[in-house]
């Protein structure tokens, strides 16, 4: 499709220095207070999946299709996720600083209708939350909160963009253009951008992915030093300050989610490295390219330390025995991040890698992705498990998606609401 996928970069990024592209019940409760997650003691296991929008990657499946055919591969995959007894949806409905939903802040997104702006005629979040819980299934908003566009043309932007309004909240780099994490203006525009959905919507949750600080681009340099001159003053040194920026999103996401919706879930699907061993004695046995705490500003671990997301979703997607990244390693790792402070663990399963053909053998294995459950289920912290994505779950490559419902999925779940 002509672009990285947020899993297809992680991919490459452990890639970079393992030199190949290769890629249970029982949860510990803990209260926490209008600062912290896990309000809700013990749960449903959660079985997820992610249908994405940006790119078109799942849903719908071109722009431009009729609203009728749009609500109709909608309801597909609503209906395949009941079929395969999972029970929550994770929508991206703003995927490049657009909407699913008729936002008064941004545009339409141009996954829709083929044209940024353009009114599709339906309000594809309102229907997506009535008809999956028709179904019983949960319905978490996916939000990306920094990424504007998969170019880097403002002019290609809806003249109505925020983005066109007020060009110095940008950054291009890497041929895209983000928001700058820096500006404080920018961190309370997204998370305005982002309540309009919480507070008009009876969604389950709010979800972001793993997207924050952009990840790096060999030559480039994210131009943020007016940011950092301006408010960086108490930072002597700019990553810190970078993490700061982020950090300070998500406590007062968490916040405000409390304020407003205290029933509605906040979680976050980062990439799973948080740091590398021979980084950190504290970081995992793992040696992947990129580390989120140092490359993309973001300490995944500090916000389940500190309660401030209710659940956590790291994007465990490569094999029992990778050697850069195992599976094997990094579920226990996280299992002991999330020990004793009530933070949901799920952990994101990569189902678009079983039988492709740029995939090592594991993954030609149908039961690799099983296998994974069995080993969550020695590990009482993790509370469920998350599909990338929509289509795959549909398609089941090489039937790795029957093996996992055989095995583990004998009846169906209620959603955790």
């Amino acid at each position: 499709m002509g672009l990285f996928s947020r899993r297809t970069f992680g991919a490459a990024a452990v890639g970079v220095l393992s030199g190949s592209l290769l890629t249970g019940p029982g949860a510990a409760t803990a209260s926490a207070g209008e600062s912290g997650g896990a309000r809700y003691g013990q749960r449903p296991q959660l079985r997820g999946v992610w249908v994405a929008t940006v790119a078109n990657i799942d849903w719908p499946t071109r722009p431009g299709l009729a609203a009728a055919e749009q609500r109709r591969q909608l309801l597909a995959h609503l209906d395949t996720a009941v079929e395969r007894r999972l029970n929550t949806v994770f929508l991206q409905v703003r995927p490049t600083a657009d909407a699913l939903w008729p936002s008064p802040y941004e545009p339409w997104a141009q996954y829709l209708t083929g044209t940024q702006g353009e009114d599709p005629g339906w309000d594809p979040l309102g229907f997506a939350v009535c008809e999956a819980h028709r179904r019983g299934l949960e319905l978490h908003a996916w939000f990306n909160p920094y990424r504007v566009a998969n170019h880097a043309d403002p002019a290609r932007l809806a003249a109505s963009h925020p983005a066109r309004r007020h060009p110095e909240w940008v950054v291009p780099y890497g041929g895209k253009l983000y928001y700058n994490p820096g500006l404080p203006e920018v961190r309370a525009f997204v998370q305005d951008a982002m309540f309009d959905a919480v507070e008009r919507y009876d969604i389950d949750g709010v979800h972001w992915d793993d997207y924050f600080y952009p990840y790096p681009v060999a030559g480039q340099v994210f131009d943020d030093d007016e940011a950092y001159e301006r408010h960086g003053g108490a930072f002597g040194d700019r990553a810190d300050w970078r993490r700061d920026n982020i950090d300070r999103l998500v406590r007062e996401t968490a916040l405000r989610l409390r304020r407003t919706k205290p029933h509605v879930r906040f979680g976050i699907s980062p990439f799973a490295v948080w740091r590398n061993a021979g980084t950190d004695p504290e970081g995992s046995d793992t040696r992947a390219g990129v580390q989120t705490y140092d490359d993309l500003y973001a300490d995944t671990r500090k916000w389940v330390r500190e309660r401030w997301v209710d659940q956590i979703v790291p994007q465990v997607y490569w094999n029992i025995g990778f050697a850069a990244a195992d599976y094997a390693k990094l579920v226990p790792w996280w299992a002991d991040v999330v020990r004793g402070t009530g933070v949901e663990l799920h952990i994101g399963e990569a189902l678009y890698k079983a039988g492709d053909p740029a995939q090592g053998p594991a993954w030609h294995d149908p039961a690799e992705l099983s296998r994974h459950l069995t080993l969550c289920g020695r590990h009482p912290e993790v509370r469920g498990n998350a599909y990338f994505s929509a289509k795959h779950v549909a398609a089941d490559p090489i039937g790795a998606m029957s093996r996992v419902v055989e095995d583990h999925y004998d009846r169906p779940v209620r959603a955790p609401r």
